[in-house]
C-alpha cells in the first residue's frame, strides 16, 4: 500500500542539519503517524506520500517547510520561580507551565530574579535532512480518523 492521507505509517529516521546529525529513532520504536493530520513537520509529510513499505526516502527539508522561520523577536523574561528545581544555563531547552499547557523554551540568560527565554521552536530557521526507513503502511481505521492520530503500537494508547 502506498503512503497517502489517511494511512497510518510506521517509520524510522535520522534527521541532520548541516551534515551533523540531531535526531535518530532507530534506538527506539518506529514512529507512527497518521498521515495528513499534522503529525509531522509538512515538508517530511510530502516527501512519504507515494512510498510504500520496505523503502528508503532521503528528502532535504527548508526552514519554511520544517518549523518556520526564526522569529527574533520572540523571547520573554520570566520569573526564576516558575522554573522551579529545573537547572537553568544559557542554552539549555528546559520546559516551563503556560496557560496553553507546558512549552519548551530555550534559556538565553540567567539573572538573579528572572530568566531571559527563547520562545522559537528550537530548529527554526533551519533546513533539515531527513532519511526515513518505511517500516509498515496501513489504512486507518474509521475511529483512527475521527480522533486524528494513529492507535495500537506506536500510536495513542486510549
Amino acid at each position: 500500500m502506498k503512503i497517502e492521507k489517511d494511512s497510518v505509517v510506521r517509520f524510522h529516521y535520522r534527521v541532520s542539519e548541516g551534515g551533523t546529525e540531531i535526531e535518530s529513532s532507530h534506538e527506539r520504536e518506529p514512529m507512527t503517524i497518521l498521515v495528513g493530520h499534522g503529525a509531522i513537520i509538512p515538508g517530511l509529510e510530502k516527501a512519504l506520500v507515494g512510498a510504500e513499505a520496505g523503502e528508503t526516502v532521503a528528502v532535504d527539508v527548508e526552514s519554511a517547510e520544517a518549523y518556520g522561520a526564526r522569529n527574533e523577536g520572540m523571547t520573554q523574561r520570566v520569573p526564576k520561580k516558575v522554573f522551579g528545581k529545573q537547572k537553568l544555563v544559557p542554552g539549555a531547552q528546559v520546559v516551563v507551565q503556560t496557560n496553553q499547557g507546558p512549552r519548551a523554551v530555550t534559556v538565553q540568560k540567567v539573572g538573579m530574579t528572572v530568566v531571559d527565554v527563547d520562545l522559537n521552536h528550537p530548529m527554526a530557521g533551519k533546513d533539515l535532512h531527513f532519511d526515513v526507513e518505511i517500516v509498515e503502511v496501513r489504512a486507518a481505521t474509521e475511529e483512527e480518523i475521527a480522533h486524528g492520530h494513529a492507535h495500537g503500537d506506536g500510536g495513542h494508547q486510549h
